[in-house]
Parts: C-alpha cells; structure tokens; sequence
C-alpha cells in the first residue's frame, strides 16, 4: 500500500511550499478515499512517495491515467496568496491504494 504525489518541476516551488501543496494533496485524496482502504494503510506504514512531473500537461495526464485506472486522485490548485499564481495547478496525489495499481501509472516517474 502507498500514496503517490506528482510535484511539477517547472515551477521550482520553494521547499516549503511544496511541502506544503504536497500535504494538501495528500489529505485530500485520503478524504476522498474507502475508509477500508485507508485502514489498511495506515496500518501498513502509510507511505508516501514524491515523484517529479514536468509540467502541467504531464500532471494532467498522470490524473486521467490514474482515474482511468479506477484510482482516486486529488489535483491540487493554488489560491495564489503567495509565490504563485491564483489556479496554478501544482502537484497531485494518487491513492492509497496497492502498490502494483500504483506502479501500473507511476512507474516511469523518477523519485524527488
């Protein structure tokens, strides 16, 4: 079991806030998820894995793959109150779910 989390590169977030965009992907997508799943998560560890994304062409397509393969996943946007744009699109988390669901859609990405 684990989550994944998409960053794109082209906006060279400062640490923190993609740290921060991160967090917010994250639990959205566990609010969104089958509370048996996220059980099952947790007690395995709850693993998170940051994957680097180009841009936003290639955000969007990891989030149609990743739903089209019946995987929940939460696109984060900006509101913009600080270094970006407002409605930038910045990372995305996919799951909790298997590891080999996951790994169907993610495994080509390169680690942060």
């Amino acid at each position: 079991m684990k989550q994944v989390i998409l960053v794109r590169q082209d906006l060279k977030l400062p640490k923190g806030k993609m740290v921060a965009q991160g967090a917010h992907a994250s639990v959205e997508a566990v609010l969104k998820s089958d509370k048996e799943m996220v059980k099952e998560w947790r007690n395995t560890g709850m693993a998170k894995i940051v994957l680097k994304v180009e841009d936003e062409k290639e955000l969007l397509k990891y989030n149609q793959l990743a739903k089209d393969n019946g995987l929940v996943t939460a696109l984060i946007t900006d509101a913009g109150r600080t270094v970006i744009a407002p409605g930038t699109k910045t990372c995305l988390a996919i799951g909790p779910a298997s590891d080999n669901k996951i790994d169907a859609v993610t495994s080509d990405l390169k680690l942060m």
